[in-house]
């Protein structure tokens, strides 16, 4: 059966019932029909144990993190903890363009799966209006006669849309008479933006209105900064988005309640669902899995070093996530070759494994384990393999069989984690000093973290510190947009590379989110599509099925 067949082959319980399973009153809910719902009324009082799944670096074979965060929640289910999951929203863009679906797959999925990999509840379209809405006053004022003295080749904020579409990465707008300055701009994907990431770090609506008002949205032609603020125009966002920064409630196949909210990529944005969703499943659960994007080198820690900064928690557990197939790719071997017993390519990617296991041990200090998806090709020596090289930094790696199996094929790595949980005594540490200089904590990042023996810096990147610089904002968090292929910023690096520099482009400042983005590599903010897209291998009949969104 595909993973949509098995969806469908399951009734899903009410939402009402779920929420109720949670300790959520029916009367704290606004319902998006039956199965899906926004939890609206709430105190938050974090208590709860927090499980963060994250991964190696990504390879074409997969790794399944979803699926496991699912199979893993369903497993504490099947073990009786009170479990709740908390988890990013699906993008249109990787929907139609690369990966499909992302909403887990086999028996440890969230449903409804359709509706949440397509348009959900409205909130990736909130965003895309709010940050669109602010483009059209910046044009506006232009156009109006520009009081603020706006330099139009100073405008640092970008439009957005929720799909790939590399046409849009360079455009010209206003052209014609009547029609505004003509200027250069360019669209992000709305999973790359500013206002999603807000959205994701606000901690209420007032907390949501003053960053989105404090948006650098240009330079006047004195240099001068100019915020959303200024506009008068952070209020109207605010009103767009006061739906969407209410969490969202759905399940997994076997009723394990699930939140999720926000949907910010890891390699170009902060790669973690809201911090509200996380806060707000630890207060209703005794155990929370969450997980970050791409490999551990991205999603966990951006996790790690601003939204736990942010939102003032630490993990209890980290779990990594990695398969067989995937340490053979970064070893070296050919995608055809993967169903082999292979245990010398094999070895030869276990240290990208190895790297992402010392980072959350000896950086962060944290409590970790892996889990070894397993798939039906693996032989039980290369398992064995793989558990020998991880135990040696005295790491226990647990296989789970969650996609064929769903939560019972977790339970094993469920008492593990749990286990793990009970034992944390670890003194949490970040990467960085927040208050550190700009290059010092890019530098942290690239050597501690991706193995990286400098950094470069082209003369726009140099030219954006200096600006950071005198804004005084330079005492935030860093977000690296880079490959999540490799742990370096060439995709083609595969394993555990060494003697590389990291190569910083140019930097933004996102001073609403509260953090500054240094881009590195050839990383894009608006992702193409690729030569045959995954929305061109899907089909709807005439009764509205659906075929092929996974």
């Amino acid at each position: 059966m595909t993973d949509i067949e098995i969806a469908n082959s399951i009734t899903p319980k009410p939402i009402i019932e779920i929420a109720k399973s949670l300790g959520v009153a029916d009367t704290d809910l606004e319902l998006y029909g039956k199965y899906k719902a926004k939890i609206c009324n709430y105190e938050l009082n974090p208590k709860g144990k927090l499980i963060l799944v994250t991964a190696i670096n990504p390879t074409s074979a997969g790794e399944g993190k979803t699926t496991v965060s699912v199979g893993l929640a369903d497993g504490l289910k099947e073990i009786n903890k009170k479990v709740c999951l908390a988890l990013r929203e699906a993008s249109l863009g990787p929907v139609f363009g690369v990966k499909g679906g992302a909403t887990g797959g086999g028996y440890s999925q969230i449903i409804p799966m359709e509706d949440i990999n397509l348009h959900f509840t409205g909130d990736f379209h909130a965003i895309t209006s709010a940050n669109n809405l602010l483009c059209s006053f910046i044009d506006n004022h232009i156009y109006q006669g520009n009081e603020l003295n706006i330099n139009p080749n100073k405008i640092v904020f970008n439009r957005c849309l929720d799909l790939n579409d590399r046409a849009l990465r360079q455009i010209e707008v206003a052209i014609g008479e009547k029609n505004g300055v003509t200027r250069k701009d360019k669209f992000n994907i709305t999973a790359s933006s500013e206002i999603m990431s807000i959205l994701c770090l606000s901690l209420n609506l007032e907390d949501l209105k003053n960053r989105l008002g404090n948006i650098l949205v240009a330079y006047d032609n004195n240099n001068k900064p100019i915020f959303a603020k200024d506009l008068k125009v952070n209020d109207a966002m605010a009103i767009l988005l006061k739906d969407a920064i209410k969490p969202n409630l759905v399940q997994t196949l076997a009723g394990t309640p699930a939140i999720v909210h926000g949907g910010p990529f890891a390699n170009i944005a902060h790669g973690c669902n809201s911090i509200i969703a996380t806060k707000l499943a630890l207060t209703y659960a005794d155990y929370v899995v969450t997980e970050a994007g791409f490999g551990a080198d991205l999603g966990a820690e951006k996790f790690l070093d601003t939204k736990c900064r942010v939102a003032n928690i630490k993990p209890n557990a980290v779990c990594i996530v990695a398969t067989v197939r995937a340490l053979k790719l970064h070893g070296g071997a050919e995608k055809g070759l993967l169903n082999n017993e292979d245990l010398i390519t094999l070895k030869k990617g276990i240290p990208n494994l190895i790297k992402h296991i010392e980072n959350i041990k000896n950086v962060y200090n944290l409590p970790v384990m892996v889990a070894i998806n397993k798939f039906t090709t693996d032989t039980e020596e290369e398992i064995a393999l793989v558990k020998q090289e991880v135990e040696k930094l005295g790491v226990k790696a647990e296989t789970c069989d969650v996609w064929a199996k769903g939560g019972k094929g977790a339970v094993a790595l469920a008492k593990q984690v749990v286990e793990l949980c009970e034992e944390d005594n670890s003194k949490f540490s970040y990467c960085y000093d927040e208050c550190d200089t700009i290059k010092n904590k890019i530098f942290n990042i690239a050597t501690k973290i991706y193995g990286a023996s400098g950094v470069n810096y082209l003369d726009k990147a140099l030219e954006d510190i200096k600006d950071i610089e005198k804004l005084k904002l330079d005492k935030l968090p860093i977000i690296v947009a880079k490959t999540q292929y490799s742990l370096s910023d060439n995709a083609k690096l595969l394993g555990r590379p060494e003697n590389f520099e990291i190569t910083i482009k140019e930097l933004q400042l996102r001073g609403g989110a509260k953090f500054i983005v240094a881009i590195a590599g050839s990383m894009l903010l608006m992702p193409g599509l690729p030569r045959t897209p995954a929305g061109a291998k899907m089909t709807i009949d005439n009764s509205g099925k659906i075929e092929g969104l996974f």
